[in-house]
């Protein structure tokens, strides 16, 4: 496995700003990088967020808003993917996407999967049912049957 990652900086929903490492130290966290104007982004992978985050509890699974040129994250706006109006899970906004250069992501929904020891144990980019088996399979191992 990797190195330690060092830190994830983020803006909370109010805009302060966060480290990811230090709020979920010890946990294993599930990441999903995503953008509200992807579809593929707020149609699959924020429902396949929540029922991973229902499937594994012992998991924390967080949203990051990637913002990009004119496609910015507010409160609001993020807060409207959600049929409810609530959000199920806790989401932060990556103001210059230097979480997603970070991970080197492919694009959006880019998952993260990091160890308790804060070790990033997978990159998976997509929500097509290819992604969704590569990371139920890097959870259950992970995770090493406790659930």
């Amino acid at each position: 496995m990797s190195t330690p990652i060092q830190s994830i900086s983020v803006l909370d929903l109010e805009g302060i700003p966060v480290d990811l490492l230090a709020i979920y130290k010890h946990k294993i966290m599930l990441l999903i990088i995503y953008n509200n104007d992807c579809l593929g982004c707020t149609g699959r992978a924020i429902p396949l967020a929540y029922e991973f985050q229902q499937t594994f509890p012992t998991i924390q699974v967080i949203g990051i808003h990637a913002d990009f040129k004119n496609r910015t994250g507010t409160k609001e706006n993020i807060k409207s993917v959600f049929t409810s109006g609530e959000i199920p899970f806790p989401i932060y906004i990556d103001a210059d996407h230097l979480v997603y250069d970070q991970f080197k992501s492919e694009g959006t929904p880019q998952w993260i999967l990091i160890s308790e020891e804060g070790k990033l144990f997978r990159s998976i980019f997509g929500s097509q049912a290819n992604a969704k088996n590569r990371l139920f399979y890097a959870l259950e191992s992970l995770i090493g049957g406790e659930e």
